[in-house]
């Protein structure tokens, strides 16, 4: 519930703090004192408009409440990974006017979070209703909203259900529509593709990394008679030797020979022996494998035209396409798969089949969805009609409308309250037909049987009371008090006897100082300081109304 709330520069308001408790209260006072200026400050608090509640002059506005914790609440917390101090949380909304630009930030225990986080919270502390509150009644699919949170959570469970069925549907479809669209295409350009696939296919691209290689290939046989004249002068300084002196080959066996001569005097010499034994043999074999490259050479000669020629047709297939070898690969995979008769049928063949399957998911849970709404529906006529016929509709009829809609992520039903207040009158769209008292009364009903889906939320009512004649406005206040044995009510009124009901009462008054006016809020804690509001609320301060005032309370008490 709510415990507590500070004001400090909002509206007429400078500085405010009222503790609250359980049960009913009421906020009283006359016209323009600004009774609804908290209910606005609690609505800014959660996310409303701000600004216009700044107090005129001030550069700096706060609004602070606290709420006791719940375990709705509790749960929202840790999901934000955010801690209760004690028991309860602190919420904050502060203005700062600096160079004619306003901002504001909220707080939840200190910690700055975001507009998207104050709208999940909202929901969980506070629901607020007005007198005459047909725009909310109007807006698209609230009365299916109200009609889900009645049938409680076993309703509600069914929701997240129907949404991912609803998504997984509309990827299938997706899925198909593009394929559909893609299969038209290629019908239309089928020649065309056809055409390409045979050139890609006469081209026979296996491998990504084919130019790069041939190309390698290509300067190694550009060069090859650089090449062969490498080999010739490496094999001639080795093996034949150069200007008739003896070859690298004939220098090395010579010293084999002296350090094998050498080693007969000294045994040591054994290891460096056989070191240039090991040189002479891999010197051998480096000119064995020279001569086997430089052979290689010889022939090699013949193919550069034809790497040339496969280079060009390449290099041709990547400009005319605009892609690289590894992309026309792939491209011409697709091909082979779209062309091949079974392909593209096949997989068209299987979206339908997988967008049939999601249909029918789909289906399924709307139509658990839908029967368990046509269950609500019938409670909630029940309940309703029962808590309006006390308040001067003896003669309402309320019925639930359910009808067929186009699937969405919240089913596939279209709600729609229906009310008729007069014999005669035929059943209609209750925000087109209602009259403003008779609004007022139906939304009390309504939120009266939503208690029991929301038992943690406190309920503000502002002026809900309004037009409402004084046999009426009492079944209303029986009826609020009822609402408040389960959970905390706030309303503004000006009916004596809906806040002769209330557990608490609160005055609020204007007053002028200094040539400004203020709001003053003051809790009205003693018999007779009630009896006197109550007085002024029945028409004045008098013997007569403060008898009639007397009574209220005493019959209330």
């Amino acid at each position: 519930m709510l415990t507590g709330l500070r004001l400090e520069n909002i509206a007429l308001i400078e500085r405010l703090q009222l503790d609250f408790s359980a049960g009913f209260t009421v906020l009283t006072g006359e016209t323009g004192a600004g009774k609804s200026i908290l209910l606005d400050a609690l609505d800014a608090l959660l996310g409303g408009s701000g600004p216009r509640l700044l107090r005129q002059g001030a550069e700096r506005g706060v609004i602070e409440a606290s709420f006791t914790l719940t375990p709705p609440l509790q749960g929202w917390l840790e999901q934000e990974q955010l801690e209760a101090e004690e028991g309860e949380i602190l919420l904050s909304r502060e203005w700062r006017l600096s160079e004619d630009r306003l901002s504001s930030r909220h707080r939840l225990n200190g910690v700055a979070v975001n507009r998207a986080q104050i709208q999940e919270l909202r929901p969980l502390l506070l629901d607020l209703t007005v007198q005459g509150q047909t725009q909310q009644l109007a807006r698209p699919g609230q009365q299916r909203r109200w009609l889900d949170r009645f049938g409680g959570e076993g309703l509600q469970a069914l929701l997240p259900p129907v949404a991912a069925a609803h998504r997984a549907w509309r990827a299938a479809t997706q899925a198909l529509e593009q394929a559909r669209a893609n299969w038209q295409q290629l019908q239309q350009e089928r020649e065309r593709q056809e055409q390409l696939l045979a050139d890609l296919e006469a081209a026979q691209l296996e491998d990504p990394a084919e130019r790069e290689r041939l190309q390698a290939e290509e300067n190694r046989l550009a060069h090859g008679v650089r090449l062969q004249e490498g080999v010739m002068a490496l094999i001639g300084r080795l093996v034949e030797g150069a200007e008739a002196a003896p070859s690298v080959l004939d220098h090395l066996a010579a010293c084999e020979g002296e350090l094998a001569a050498m080693q007969q005097l000294d045994p040591g010499l054994a290891e460096l022996a056989g070191r240039c034994s090991d040189g002479l043999a891999q010197l051998q074999d480096l000119a064995r494998d020279l001569d086997r490259y430089g052979a290689g050479l010889e022939s090699d000669p013949e193919s550069l035209g034809q790497l040339q020629e496969r280079i060009a047709q390449l290099k041709a297939l990547e400009r005319r396409h605009g892609q690289d070898l590894a992309e026309l690969i792939a491209w011409r995979d697709r091909l082979r798969e779209q062309l091949t008769p079974g392909g593209a049928e096949g997989s068209l063949e299987a979206l339908e089949a997988a967008e049939a399957e999601a249909r029918r998911a789909r289906d399924r849970a709307n139509g658990a969805l839908s029967a368990a709404r046509r269950d609500a529906a019938t409670a909630l006529e029940q309940q309703l009609m029962q808590a309006l016929r006390p308040m001067g509709l003896a003669n309402v009829r309320f019925a639930v409308a359910i009808e067929p809609a186009a699937p969405s992520e919240e089913g596939a039903d279209a709600v729609q309250f229906r009310f008729s207040a007069n014999p005669g009158q035929p059943l209609a769209p209750l925000a087109e037909v209602a009259s403003g008292g008779e609004m007022s009364r139906f939304l009390l009903a309504l939120k009266t049987c939503l208690a029991a889906a929301d038992p943690h939320v406190t309920l503000l009512f502002d002026e809900i009371d309004a037009g409402v004649s004084g046999r009426v406005s009492g079944a209303m206040a029986e009826l609020l008090q009822r609402l408040a044995a389960q959970r905390q009510v706030f309303c503004v009124t000006h009916q004596p006897l809906v806040a002769a009901a209330a557990d608490h009462h609160f005055r609020v008054a204007k007053e002028v100082r200094d040539g400004l006016t203020h709001t003053r809020v003051s809790q009205l804690r003693d018999t007779q300081a009630r009896q006197a509001e109550l007085a002024e609320l029945a028409g004045g301060d008098s013997g007569e109304t403060r008898s009639y005032a007397a009574s209220l309370l005493k019959r209330t008490a």
